[in-house]
């Protein structure tokens, strides 16, 4: 007998055909046995999203969204959690009854990367050391901020401190900036509890060995292992990659997507078996 799909996800992005979400998802339903749960993939720009979410079907009552369109996702939504709002960007569609909720779930990615580190919440002069001022930079602050930590140095090629200026002051974080010098990047993660890494994997590559001087969230996962992963490995460095971070954000999708407790073991066991597909591993 044939299963009528009700309930149907999405993500959306571009590009979008290489997002491992429908896997993980997929794995969430059948595990949780929501036979009538269908999760696909929509390849999407920022400038279609508000088209494409305004004339969705009522079986979709979710998406995904990842780049171009999560600062669309946001300024789209007719209601929007407080994390989303103080992030300024969303990766999570909800319908409600009263139209669109938008939630950014990056951020719990974040905290699930520092968790498997070891860093559950800080005190006193923890240092954090952020690598990037993009899109995956503001939750990764946000997470940097909900684990206690109060001064977190910015390394970006250009001073770009001014745009976290608001959400720095709001999660009671000193952040100061510092630019792509060897020595200086160097001295900033000596000493750091944490380096996160939210840039591509070759802009990292040659301020690797700078960076390994603490233990590593880097927010790649495809490619893997990322010269700055190596290099951890390489001077003894623990180091989490960007499938943990996936694992995590998606984990709280399911849930808001559903109102069903995520089956997190099936759902990890089904990005590890896509990733080895991949050949993803160290």
């Amino acid at each position: 007998m044939s299963i009528v799909i009700r309930h149907k996800v999405a993500v959306l992005g571009q590009p979008v055909e290489h997002s491992l979400s429908p896997v993980i998802h997929t794995a969430g339903y059948r595990a949780a046995e929501l036979h009538d749960w269908a999760y696909n993939r929509i390849d999407c720009s920022a400038e279609d999203l508000p088209g494409l979410v305004a004339t969705a079907g009522h079986e979709y009552v979710g998406f995904s969204v990842t780049m171009p369109g999560k600062f669309a996702a946001l300024s789209f939504a007719d209601e929007a959690t407080s994390r989303a709002t103080a992030i300024g960007s969303a990766n999570t569609l909800v319908r409600t009854r009263n139209g669109w909720r938008a939630d950014n779930t990056d951020c719990e990615g974040v905290l699930a990367a520092l968790d498997a580190l070891g860093i559950i919440r800080v005190e006193g002069s923890s240092r954090a050391v952020l690598v990037g001022a993009g899109g995956t930079a503001r939750p990764a602050l946000w997470a940097l901020g909900q684990a206690g930590f109060r001064e977190v140095t910015l390394i970006n090629r250009s001073d770009r401190s001014a745009e976290f200026t608001n959400l720095a002051s709001d999660l009671g974080i000193n952040l100061q900036w510092c630019s792509f010098d060897t020595e200086a990047v160097r001295k900033a993660a000596r000493g750091a509890t944490v380096v996160i890494s939210t840039v591509p994997a070759n802009a990292a590559e040659g301020l690797a060995g700078s960076l390994a001087q603490a233990p590593i969230v880097d927010v790649i996962y495809d490619p893997w292992p990322t010269p700055l992963a190596v290099a951890a490995l390489n001077s003894g460095v623990p180091v989490v990659g960007g499938d943990i971070m996936l694992l995590g954000q998606a984990l709280s999708q399911f849930e808001q997507f559903t109102a069903v407790r995520a089956p997190r073991e099936a759902m990890r066991e089904a990005l590890e078996q896509a990733l080895a597909a991949k050949g993803m591993g160290v």
